[in-house]
């Protein structure tokens, strides 16, 4: 075989990293390009149509399921294709960075996947997207080891029959990799992280029994689902492995989403292996899409919209009856809380929630759920245990006492609680600090002992953007103002700076990320996703 044509793609604006030849080889670096080439151009079709669904809501408030697709709803005779056994049980999945030691403790953590993330949890810098890469791959040669410079304590990997199976996640359709570009123009960032991935692994992890599996984000509608699937078919041949190897899980993390779900998993159905319910990219995209809508669409703050509110239950019931009805996996949602080493009474309390959280989920036929510490694993699984025992999942409840009207979905105004002034400045508290770790390169970050990622930052400045905008009161007789949400980033921003000292204050991104969540909180023009104006502002 002749050796692959010089790839036409460019790194630009990149200082070397170390080992990067063996992730940008010319071989992999071609194959991206050729994805590029197919499939940027429906992407950006994709794109452009978001827009125009987004204006349509605007129009008219409302949201419905799509006639147009009711004979695929109506089929009962389709299913999606049978889960491997890698990807049979999923009781606990673990969330996280590719960083090397996450890498490690993520495979070691006794949960039974690891989605891998280059997206929510994962801020873009280049190093972070190549030797995220290169971290994987040195985990499937177990070629993996790591020593906290800190601590001085070492990290290695366990058997393989141990290890958590890896479901991967690449960056959402609307980002772009600045870093690597096609005729002075950048490559989507979905495109580079599961291209790289696919061409590296794909052949690997079929050699250890599993496969190329992943999870798609921030998907809008089944069309959008399509396109992946187009670019799994051609991807599977390129490299030369069966049809039906890839597995995709879609996050229903999208108001638009939830509508489409029997023709998502239609799109996907001979690579499909299950959705995944989430909050607060779900919350982020009603507030984004009904932002016109007046009062009754105005969300309370983010902490009083659990998933047991009315639109919530609705949205995850109607999301396990779907999976099922089709043979696919549901997952939940994220118990994001982060154990105290100093304070057990803050753990007690909280691991009570997480028990709770995990034991409706495995109730309501959920088939597995997330946690983002290693020590939450053992409270998931004793409470999807409980529900299964031996068997690995639990897709033979149908939930066909479900029913699910489209008006239930968006009844937002379903919920008692109201928008408090608290939930204003910890709303404004949330979104500097997870910024400001985001500009220094960290996409997981701890705050208040909860592990936030950038949905986090997406939910608080989109409420405090809805506020002002309706015109909300708070209980406290002040209204949401501009001027009242710069008065409380001015207070927290001088607390930060009291609680960390001048010197740390300055090394780091405060004023930045303060001048960041006003500007996406503030505009007139709502910013359809933080990540992009920041992404201009991040290093490397």
């Amino acid at each position: 075989m002749s050796a692959p044509a010089p790839s036409p793609l460019a790194v630009v604006d990149a200082e070397p990293l170390p080992r990067q030849e063996e992730v940008l080889t010319e071989a992999a670096l071609a194959f991206v390009a050729e994805l590029h080439r197919r499939f940027t151009p429906r992407r950006d079709e994709l794109l452009a149509r978001r827009a125009e669904r987004r204006a349509e809501i605007a129009r008219t408030s409302t949201l419905d399921f799509l006639p147009e697709t009711a004979a695929i709803r109506a089929d009962d005779s389709w299913k999606v294709a049978p889960a491997p056994a890698a990807l049979n049980d999923r009781r606990v999945e673990i969330t996280g960075p590719t960083d090397r030691k996450m890498t490690i403790n993520a495979l070691n953590s006794g949960a039974r996947v690891w989605l891998a993330d280059f997206e929510d949890a994962s801020a873009p810098t280049w190093e972070n997207v190549v030797l995220g890469q290169l971290n994987l791959i040195d985990a499937y040669t177990r070629n993996i080891d790591f020593t906290d410079p800190r601590s001085g304590k070492s990290y290695a990997l366990k058997p393989a029959e141990e290890l958590a199976t890896v479901v991967m996640r690449p960056r959402g359709w609307h980002l772009e990799e600045r870093h690597l570009t096609f005729e002075g123009r950048p490559v989507p960032g979905a495109l580079v992280d599961f291209g790289l991935y696919f061409f590296h692994n794909a052949q690997r992890l079929i050699d250890l029994g599993k496969g190329p599996y992943f999870y798609l984000p921030k998907t809008e509608s089944h069309l959008e689902a399509r396109l992946w699937n187009e670019i799994f078919v051609f991807a599977q041949d390129y490299v030369g492995i069966p049809q039906g190897t890839v597995r995709a899980t879609v996050l229903i993390e999208t108001i638009t989403a939830a509508y489409e779900m029997e023709e998502i998993l239609y799109e996907l159905r001979d690579h499909a292996a299950g959705l995944n319910a989430g909050r607060w990219d779900y919350l982020f995209s009603i507030v984004k899409n009904f932002r016109d809508g007046g009062a009754k669409f105005v969300l309370p703050d983010r902490n009083a919209v659990t998933m047991t509110a009315p639109f919530m239950r609705a949205y995850t019931e109607l999301l396990v009856r779907t999976c099922h009805k089709r043979g696919a996996h549901a997952i939940g949602g994220m118990a994001a809380f982060i154990p105290s080493r100093r304070d057990a009474e803050v753990n007690k309390v909280a691991f009570e929630k997480v028990k709770a959280d995990k034991d409706r989920e495995a109730g309501d036929g959920f088939d597995g759920s997330w946690v983002a510490h290693p020590d939450l694993v053992p409270i998931a699984m004793a409470s999807f245990d409980a529900v299964l025992g031996e068997k690995p999942n639990q897709k033979d409840r149908l939930r066909e006492d479900v029913s699910v009207a489209a008006g239930d979905l968006i009844a937002i105004d379903s919920l008692d609680a109201k928008p408090t002034y608290d939930g204003l400045r910890n709303a404004v508290q949330v979104g500097i600090r997870y910024i400001e770790a985001w500009l220094r390169g960290l996409g997981a970050v701890a705050i208040f002992n909860l592990m936030e990622d950038a949905a986090t930052a997406e939910i608080s400045r989109s409420q405090i953007w809805q506020w002002i905008n309706a015109g909300v009161v708070f209980e406290n007789g002040e209204a949401a103002t501009p001027e009242l949400a710069r008065k409380v980033a001015a207070e927290e921003l001088a607390a930060i700076r009291a609680e960390i000292g001048g010197e740390a204050f300055a090394a780091g991104k405060w004023q930045q990320a303060h001048d960041l969540l006003l500007h996406v909180s503030l505009d007139a023009d709502y910013a359809d996703f933080l990540t992009l104006p920041a992404y201009e502002q991040l290093v490397g």
